[in-house]
């Protein structure tokens, strides 16, 4: 009769398909059953496949199911085919070789490694500690090779996630390119829209679960894409939520960027992800076709950033919210309203108030600085398309002509620096053989020539980039005037307007307001390059 039950353990590190067993899970089962046949003392009671299971861990469903059987009497030995199938991982596989096992009166045999614990101990086998040693080197040197691969295809700006983020799909042609998700692709632009026009991530999520919109999980579900257990959903029923909009208005691959290596596991034994320092994160700018563009990207994480509390009994932000600030204190201003004679009346002051400090406490009226802000935005226009009639009237290619002139030689002179530069740093350890510089002169001198180097070598590349940018006409120099110039039919304002036009506006007192437009700083490099060009010409 019988006297050992015994379990069927197999296990593969990975496999394509888990609904399809692989050819090594079927010639492990063999080689069980083989052996079996020879031993008749032994009876399989049933076998337990971990296919797609890294032998690192021991946190395997089937091996905890095999390990729960030992513990309910089930079974008193388990059968792998060689020792790595148990595990890889040198101290936990020890551990239950000679530890776990042998105080559960469990017999093991591994066929290969012609190890059975009924015959012979193997607590003191050094040839048995020595194979899973090298078991274990095994697995860090497969971990290296990965790493190195996968790192190289980031650097290369090779997608290489398991699953994509809503609104993009592999490429049939090419797995580590993205490729945009049509259906996809327009909800996303229109979660966009709809944030840049005032509503928040709450009500957004609201109207696409009441248009019967699928969210991301679900639609990846339907559509027999592949897709995470968890994927881009906070809510059991998979509906679209606030947090889900929120990561997706947050997330800077619909601009075309792939960012990649955020996270990671420290060494090949845990499996915890750390966050990694942003100078080891792999980034490559136009690695796939934008969703969004750059400026709208980047105007809905600054509308994000500011203060954007919803009007009450509202689901969509007041006009000014999160843009008026006190000109006093610099405090954000906040809306009120006033009944009078049945009438309502809006408002906004700086809850600050005198007693805490502010000077600045008279209160604006809204109609008022709707009239202000408006006949402001018009002649802001009005100004930039004149500016636009300057540039167009001195010709684009003239001016790319001029700029490529002067940064070609501003390169020339910059190369002589360079040239000088390495001259010096090349002389210096001969001067520290002859005993002119002493050690430490030495170091400093090297570090402050190599520095010199870098910088001036990071000044030329900017400059190339210049003249590439001028010589392929791709400049972005002028392109934020065609942002503006979209609103110069503008008879009224709203909330779409204010937040894709103004960046702040300032409230001074009851007659003063200063306002600060969007490409500011663009509007001042246009001007100081006319005036260079002038020079130029």
């Amino acid at each position: 009769m019988p006297k050992y039950k015994a379990t069927k353990y197999v296990r593969l590190s990975y496999t394509d398909d888990k609904e399809i067993e692989s050819n090594s899970i079927i010639n492990q089962k063999k080689l069980i059953d083989e052996f079996v046949k020879n031993n008749p003392d032994i009876e399989i009671v049933n076998e337990r496949v971990d296919d797609g299971y890294s032998g690192l861990v021991f946190d395997r469903p089937a091996f905890e199911q095999m390990m729960q059987d030992i513990e309910n009497g089930k079974i008193n030995c388990v059968i792998v085919k060689d020792l790595s199938r148990l595990g890889r991982e040198y101290i936990e596989t020890g551990r239950y070789l000679k530890r776990i096992f042998p105080s559960l009166g469990v017999r093991f045999i591994a066929i290969n490694d012609n190890i059975d614990t009924l015959k012979e101990s193997i607590s003191d086998d050094l040839s048995v500690s020595f194979k899973s040693i090298i078991n274990d080197e095994y697995c860090r040197d497969i971990s290296i090779k990965v790493r190195s691969a996968l790192d190289a295809k980031r650097r290369n700006g090779d997608y290489v996630g398991a699953f994509t983020v809503y609104g993009y799909k592999k490429s049939a042609e090419n797995k580590n390119k993205l490729v945009i998700d049509e259906y996809a692709a327009n909800i996303v632009q229109d979660i966009f829209k709809m944030r840049i026009e005032g509503m928040s991530a709450l009500k957004i999520a609201g109207e696409l679960n009441r248009m019967a919109i699928l969210s991301p999980i679900e639609y990846k579900k339907n559509n027999n894409m592949p897709h995470p257990h968890g994927g881009y959903t906070d809510k059991s029923d998979a509906r679209w939520s606030a947090t889900t909009i929120i990561r997706i208005l947050k997330d800077e691959i619909y601009t075309g960027t792939l960012i990649q290596g955020k996270q990671g596991t420290p060494n090949y034994k845990v499996n915890k992800l750390v966050t990694r320092a942003k100078e080891d994160w792999f980034i490559t700018e136009n690695a796939h076709e934008a969703i969004i563009s750059e400026n709208d990207f980047a105007l809905v994480n600054r509308l994000m950033n500011i203060d954007t509390r919803i009007s009450p009994l509202k689901d969509s932000l007041h006009l000014f919210s999160g843009i008026l600030i006190c000109g006093s204190c610099g405090h954000r201003m906040t809306r009120k309203t006033v009944s009078y004679k049945s009438n309502k009346y809006f408002y906004y002051y700086c809850p600050t108030g005198s007693k805490n400090g502010c000077k600045g406490s008279n209160m604006m009226k809204e109609s008022d600085l709707i009239k202000c802000v408006t006949d402001n935005i018009k002649a802001h226009i009005k100004n930039i398309a004149s500016l636009n009639d300057l540039v167009d009237a001195l010709s684009e290619q003239n001016i790319n002509h001029e700029f490529v002139k002067k940064y070609t030689m501003q390169i020339t002179e910059l190369n002589k620096q360079l040239e000088k530069s390495k001259g010096f740093k090349s002389q210096l350890y001969e001067s520290f053989v002859q005993g002119i510089l002493d050690k430490d002169e030495y170091r400093i001198l090297k570090h402050r020539y190599s520095e010199d180097g870098k910088r001036l070598s990071n000044a030329i590349s900017e400059l190339e980039n210049e003249i590439d940018e001028c010589l392929n006409n791709t400049s972005q120099r002028l392109r934020w005037i065609e942002h503006f110039k979209k609103f110069e039919n503008i008879a009224e304002i709203d909330r779409k307007t204010v937040v894709q036009l103004i960046s702040s506006i300032h409230i001074i007192n009851k007659k003063t307001i200063q306002i600060t437009f969007n490409y500011t700083d663009e509007y001042k490099k246009t001007m100081l390059a006319l005036d260079e060009l002038k020079e130029v010409i």
